[in-house]
């Protein structure tokens, strides 16, 4: 791991720890309902919140109630489909006034896609529609263009393409990870903490970009990506690292 000017600061309540899941915490699987959670993981997830106060979120484009199925029986604070959900407590009800569903009609024309041959999946999520394409790569460039098709069809609809790891996915406008992180800064345990935010993706840019604003530090899985104080090689490496700080109660800081 690289990390610019590290210092240390022996007090977890001083921090808080904002984890993207899928190719930050999880290796990559061929479709999103293959990827496993090590029960190691999840005990140091468990560690670390109780040693935060709390002050542990997961930042993510799956929702929240998939992601409380992916790390159950833990219910953490968390950001949900980049943004468009968030539960700032543990346990808490979820905060959906940012949540703008896609339109239904709109989500069927962008569906049609996987007619462009077999290995792509889509996936619903009621505010968005994602169009996986990792068990089809000679597809990518045929996905592209289909969406962008699409999309010059409908320009007047308010909506963005979020560009991941073989996938895109299609939804409103108006919300992202940066500012569902922006406001859960506001509440406590994360009120007057340090954050330091790990994620892997495009879609996870928009909080590289504004972690400073709370004297945060942000890091990058798999590249050194801009903006960024250093980065992880891969997520065994964030695993790693979870295993360390929950042992001994450390993490850095500029």
């Amino acid at each position: 791991m690289n990390i610019v000017a590290p210092s240390l600061i022996p007090n977890l309540q001083e921090c808080a720890i904002l984890l993207d899941v899928d190719g930050t915490l999880l290796d990559l699987a061929p479709t999103p309902r293959e990827v496993w959670v090590p029960p190691s993981l999840r005990h140091d997830i468990s560690r670390l919140s109780e040693r935060t106060g709390g002050a542990l979120a997961l930042v993510s484009g799956r929702s929240v109630s998939d992601l409380d199925l992916l790390f159950s029986p833990l219910q953490l604070p968390a950001i949900g489909g980049h943004g468009a959900e968030l539960r700032p407590f543990t346990g808490g009800e979820l905060d959906l006034r940012r949540t703008v569903p896609l339109d239904a009609a709109l989500k069927r024309k962008f569906a049609m896609v996987a007619e462009l041959g077999p290995g792509i999946l889509i996936e619903d999520k009621g505010y968005s529609i994602s169009l996986h394409y990792r068990l089809a790569p000679d597809l990518e460039n045929a996905v592209e263009e289909a969406v962008a098709r699409i999309c010059a069809k409908n320009a007047a609809s308010p909506i963005e393409i979020l560009r991941g790891k073989s996938v895109l996915e299609i939804k409103q406008v108006g919300f992202n990870k940066g500012t569902a992180v922006r406001e859960l800064m506001r509440h406590p345990p994360f009120l007057h903490r340090h954050p330091i935010f790990i994620g892997d993706d495009i879609t996870d840019e928009s909080v590289f970009e504004m972690i400073a604003e709370f004297d945060g530090l942000a890091f990058s899985v798999g590249r050194l990506a801009a903006g960024v104080n250093g980065h992880f090689e891969k997520p065994e490496a964030v695993r790693g690292w979870l295993t360390r700080i929950a042992g001994d109660g450390e993490c850095p800081t500029s």
